[in-house]
């Protein structure tokens, strides 16, 4: 649906040539949610305006829906355009005009007549939960209802790909909560591809399937929000990651010494992952029933990545070096990921 190909994008300024994007490529599947997140000034609000092409590349290719964004005229981009819709973090709607106005407004500048302009705002209002304050002025929405105008704007032209550029950053938690529940209802609804520009990894692991994390205008790394989030290799990816799963040792371990073999009197720290329906799987009592060790449950969530149900524990457990040697195998043997931390001396530790 979306190819970006070696994209560069370079700037002038008084001190010399600035490149904020370098040798980008980058391809989003049709009806996927594709997430883009990176700190400020890393260079995701150029990209995503590359694929519009309201920033035009210095080099590479923009290809959209099997079309060369980037070979097109001004006057072919403009058409090409339709086919996007965008959201934006200040909302930009007209302050003078009534919330149908607003979602009029491209329709209207289209040249679409009232009565078709009527079957597809009010149709739009619905989607959005706005036919009650079709009559109101931004002035006397809120914030999140302001959004909601923007979003169905963004879709009178019946656009395949809707991007949005921290379309959330101006919003409380359980504002931007529902207006990402949104979100992921129009891109089911409408079978929409959907771009998500943020800086928060909290949007990106609600309602993205895949990620590219951008660092100084180059992608650190890409892959699903499951892959990244389980397994993240770039420290910038870790460092975002780190804000909602911490890997922390427990409080009582932290500034232990940790020892990557045996040592007599210790626990062996094991932090493991599950995903999906090993979530809810009884691993641990199974490891303990087949395995003559004692074990302790030192932390322990369940959370969703998407639609995934995730899990994270760090246990502890001791016994001779065979039975410790069988239980790993026993971990390793079902379906989750596990990180062995180290050895920790038993006096280190809470009671169990």
């Amino acid at each position: 649906m979306i190819k970006l190909s070696n994209i560069e994008k370079t700037y002038d300024s008084p001190s010399g040539p600035v490149k904020a994007l370098k040798r980008i490529s980058l391809e989003i599947k049709r009806g996927e949610i594709y997430g883009i997140i990176g700190l400020s000034g890393a260079g995701k609000s150029t990209l995503i305006r590359c694929i519009n092409m309201l920033e035009r590349p210095t080099s590479g290719q923009v290809i959209v829906d099997s079309k060369d964004l980037t070979a097109m005229s001004e006057k072919e981009l403009r058409t090409a355009r339709k086919n996007i819709g965008m959201i934006f973090q200040h909302f930009n709607l007209l302050s003078s005009a009534t919330v149908y106005d607003n979602i009029a407004f491209p329709l209207r500048l289209s040249g679409t007549g009232e009565e078709e302009i009527r079957k597809k705002v009010e149709p739009l209002l619905r989607l959005v939960g706005l036919s009650d304050k079709k009559d109101q002025y931004p002035a006397q929405l809120s914030g999140g209802q302001k959004q909601r105008v923007g979003i169905a704007r963004a879709l009178a032209s019946d656009p395949k790909i809707l991007l949005c550029d921290e379309a959330t950053s101006a919003l409380d938690p359980q504002t931007t909560k529902s207006i990402l529940e949104l979100i992921q209802d129009i891109n089911r609804k409408l079978s929409l591809t959907v771009v998500v520009i943020t800086h928060e990894m909290q949007v990106i692991k609600d309602i993205c399937d895949k990620v590219a994390v951008i660092e100084n205008g180059v992608i650190a790394e890409q892959g699903t929000v499951i892959e990244v989030f389980t397994n993240p290799q770039a420290a910038i990816t870790k460092e975002f990651i780190s804000v909602l799963l911490s890997n922390e040792l427990p409080t009582a371990f932290q500034g232990s010494t940790i020892s990557q073999e045996p040592v007599p009197g210790s626990y062996l720290l094991l932090r493991l992952v599950f995903l999906g329906e090993s979530a809810d799987n009884p691993v641990i009592a199974g490891m303990i029933r087949s395995c003559k060790i004692e074990c302790t449950i030192l932390f322990g969530n369940l959370d969703r990545i998407s639609s995934t149900p995730f899990g994270r524990i760090i246990i502890g457990i001791t016994g001779e070096n065979a039975e410790i040697e069988k239980a790993l195998e026993y971990l390793k043997n079902n379906d989750l990921k596990m990180e062995v931390i180290g050895y920790v001396k038993r006096h280190a530790a809470p009671l169990a």
